[in-house]
């Protein structure tokens, strides 16, 4: 297969609910299965055919599209037979997203937790979140939805604690066209940088009182009673998209993944799915030979999949959505994650393929998570807030004995640090309001501090200003003279 051309395979693909079994066509727009209300997966009917080609095989002809010039297979569709084998390549959308780094921590940092860790950086995406995954995919389906059936119009709307709605809004002004979008968010829930995206991006943006969950159930009701297109992470198109994210770390890694365990933040529990979906795809492919160890990881202020595997007994588990309480991980503040039902059936496979370890799940504090962030990126690392919950994860496992300090954690950084610069100010200020429990570590505060005061700028002719300001650093700093 030329690396460079785009792929002839195409595959058959269909809705597959995972409550009742049902199955739909995968040429019109399903969020939930119209007999149960079931989440659906989209299922691949010529995967087999794929098993004709090997395991060495496909690695190179993956790593050789690493290198393509090619736009629609620059990004995450490079793995195109493992997501949405049924897009023309003039459906592909393309903006940058994908091919994130994984950056290794400093010795500094890894003596300072007593782990290996490593960032993989998926604020470096383009609307600065790992969303930008999913919406490359979602929008690329909607948009060989309008060419197929010539559709003049058509309103995507998703509800978002941020990161969605900048993504949504993001891929929506650049499809353009028939496409327009809708946010809704959390009235004042939502930081004042995520804000400013899809209002820069033009989306219309709306707010409701509440949470993200509030949120999420009128975007509900008005997917099943409107025609308009849902693009959070009920859209199982967009949990194809987001498995790029496995794919690129079994790439990263030279497509071994032994001693390697990945912790990831749940939330509303589609990246998680996605991540376990890719991986068990790899290796049935033969792509890879072994499965990295996954943990999920929930604030104490948000962790009904967390209460559920606390339970050791399989048969003694059931599922309880609880009421969320404020967290600075915004994109984990979700007490009744829509995915749930995708993670449990995925880590029923990843645990019958990789034993019992391969899938386990974590309690944090919001403590833990902010202190993580702010220790995170005082050694060269650009974590969000759900970045910080996982460095908390790796800790509290390593506390544990469910890692050990040889192998390695890959930490998801889901969105960009600058996106929560309103949490760092108020751990630095010491302002956090009393419902999140975080009490800053002065040891790791910083704030800026005044060298010369309004007056003296006032008062001191230009030279003087300079040598007074000059020598009030000096003496701040303990410099030396050459």
């Amino acid at each position: 297969m030329n690396a460079d051309l785009f792929p002839t395979y195409r595959g058959r693909m269909e809705y597959f609910c995972l409550g009742c079994g049902k199955r739909y066509p995968a040429d019109e727009l399903y969020y939930t299965c119209p007999r149960c209300g079931g989440v659906f997966l989209l299922d691949n009917l010529d995967f087999a055919e794929l098993k004709k080609t090997s395991g060495k095989e496909w690695r190179k002809i993956f790593d050789a599209r690493a290198a393509s010039k090619r736009t629609a297979l620059r990004g995450v569709f490079r793995f195109y037979e493992l997501m949405a084998p049924v897009l023309d390549e003039e459906d592909v959308v393309y903006l940058g997203e994908g091919n994130t780094p994984v950056v290794e921590s400093s010795p500094a940092l890894n003596a300072a937790t007593g782990l290996r860790t490593a960032y993989k950086n998926d604020g470096q995406n383009p609307s600065a979140s790992f969303k930008d995954r999913g919406m490359a995919c979602g929008f690329s389906y909607l948009r060989s939805l309008v060419r197929k059936h010539g559709w003049d119009s058509i309103l995507t709307v998703c509800a978002s604690t941020g990161d969605t709605s900048a993504a949504a809004a993001l891929y929506a002004s650049y499809v353009g066209g028939a496409i327009t979008s809708v946010v809704i968010l959390p009235q004042g829930k939502v930081t004042a940088a995520q804000l400013a995206q899809p209002l820069g991006s033009g989306a219309v943006v709306l707010e409701v009182p509440g949470v993200f969950d509030d949120c999420m159930k009128v975007v509900e009701h008005l997917a099943d009673n409107y025609r308009v297109a849902l693009l959070n992470s009920k859209n199982a198109w967009r949990i194809l998209g987001q498995e790029s994210y496995a794919f690129e770390l079994a790439q990263w890694f030279d497509w071994d993944l032994r001693g390697k365990c990945v912790f990831v933040p749940i939330g509303n529990a589609g990246n998680i799915t996605a991540i376990m979906a890719g991986f068990l795809k790899l290796l049935e492919l033969g792509v890879i030979d072994t499965l990295p160890r996954i943990f999920g990881v929930q604030s104490h202020h948000a962790d009904p999949v967390y209460r559920y595997y606390a339970v050791d007994d399989p048969a003694k588990r059931q599922f309880t959505p609880v009421t969320v309480t404020p967290s600075v991980a915004q994109a984990a503040m979700i007490g009744n994650p829509v995915s749930f039902p995708r993670v449990r059936h995925f880590a029923e496979k990843f645990e019958a393929s990789g034993g019992k370890d391969a899938f386990q799940v974590i309690q944090v504090t919001e403590q833990q998570i902010m202190d993580s962030m702010i220790q995170a990126n005082r050694n060269g690392h650009i974590a969000c807030t759900q970045g910080g919950e996982c460095l908390a994860g790796a800790k509290r496992a390593l506390e544990l004995g469910l890692v050990s300090p040889d192998e390695l954690c890959i930490l998801d950084s889901t969105a960009h640090q600058l996106k929560f610069v309103d949490f760092q100010n108020m751990y630095f200020e010491n302002t956090f309001p009393a419902e999140f429990g975080v009490t800053p570590d002065t040891t790791l505060s910083n704030r800026p501090a005044l060298v010369a005061s309004p007056e003296d700028k006032a008062r001191l002719s230009p030279e003087d200003f300079t040598r007074t300001t000059a020598d009030a650093i000096v003496k701040r700093l303990g410099l030396e003279k050459k």
